[in-house]
């Protein structure tokens, strides 16, 4: 008995759409086919025939993309292999990149960019304090930042804290010139660069002289109660335990907190990250959730994701050999 491949027809609205959805010299197009290999792909006029074991597949990330243009979103390499991935895992790329945070400073919308990151940005808007775990360039500092930004102006929060750990304060800052606030500012420069990505330099700069938008670090948070703020921790696996329970106890009412960090980035002299472990002490707390981030989700050039997929496989394949060795002398 022979069987019948699945066959499913897209139909384009307008021949417009189906160039940018076709991409020029049908570049978009063929990594569509290089992605899904058993499907074979037809375009006659505006109407797309996808025939194979996966066709339903292809059809519906075909009609996603249609509702991203239909949106204003441009389709470009990178959307498209991120739609791809997210269409694989049953998710609607036009739910995750069509929501819109806020207008940065060079006038294009901050926007997740992947399934990992809508769920993130959703934590953050539910909770009263979300931790985002997850590799550098997954937009953990940036997006919690484009929150801020824009909880400050829908006047949700009266002011933005911003702070990170000095981890090598004792060490080292002491031969930077200038007084204490010059020899930290090198630490703060990341939170500083995300923050200009969302406001216009000048606007930003007014808010900061008026301590409206605060930038500053970790040890300066002691003894204070944070009202009607939006925190930021960034770098929190170089936190000790005892820090991170001192910001965390700082939150007053009206506050949001966002604590962003990456495990495997340890830099604490003694080892003792305040980030580690902490889900199993507070996971159970009512609006406070964890979100993970993984190599799927970084967003910068392709080889940071290529860098972090192969730590990523180290570790876990050093994580097994330790296992059977222990189990071996278990035995």
């Amino acid at each position: 008995m022979t069987t019948v491949a699945p066959t499913v027809t897209v139909v384009v609205p307008g021949a417009h759409l189906m160039a940018e959805l076709l991409g020029q010299r049908d570049e978009l197009l063929r990594r569509v086919e290089d992605a899904f290999p058993d499907v074979a792909v037809v375009v006659r006029g505006n109407e797309i025939g996808c025939s194979g074991p996966r066709a339903h597949q292809v059809g519906r990330l075909f009609e996603e993309m249609v509702l991203l243009l239909q949106s204003g979103e441009r389709l470009d390499q990178s959307v498209m292999d991120r739609s791809i991935v997210m269409v694989r895992a049953e998710q609607r790329p036009s739910s995750v990149l069509t929501d819109d945070i806020l207008k940065g400073s060079r006038g294009r919308m901050v926007r997740p960019k992947t399934a990992g990151q809508k769920r993130y940005v959703d934590a953050i808007r539910e909770n009263t304090i979300t931790f985002g775990v997850g590799p550098a360039g997954t937009g953990k500092s940036w997006l919690a930042v484009a929150m801020a930004v824009q909880a400050l102006h829908a006047r949700q929060v009266q002011r933005i804290v911003l702070t990170r750990p000095a981890v090598e304060a004792g060490e080292r800052l002491g031969f930077l010139p200038g007084d204490l606030m010059a020899k930290i500012d090198p630490y703060l420069r990341p939170l500083y660069d995300a923050l200009y990505d969302m406001m216009d330099l000048e606007a930003a700069a007014k808010l900061i002289e008026r301590q409206t938008i605060e930038v500053a670090p970790l040890a300066f948070m002691r003894g204070r109660t944070l009202n009607n703020s939006f925190i930021i921790l960034d770098e929190a696996q170089n936190t000790t335990p005892e820090q991170m329970k001192m910001l965390l106890t700082r939150v007053g009412f009206g506050s949001k907190v966002v604590i962003t960090g990456d495990v495997s980035q340890i830099d604490v002299p003694d080892g003792r990250s305040g980030l580690v472990g902490l889900e199993k002490k507070l996971g159970h707390i009512d609006s406070l959730q964890f979100v993970y981030l993984d190599g799927s989700d970084v967003v910068r050039h392709r080889i940071v994701a290529d860098i972090v997929a192969a730590y990523e496989r180290f570790t876990n394949a050093e994580a097994r050999r330790n296992s059977a060795r222990k189990a071996a002398r278990d035995d």
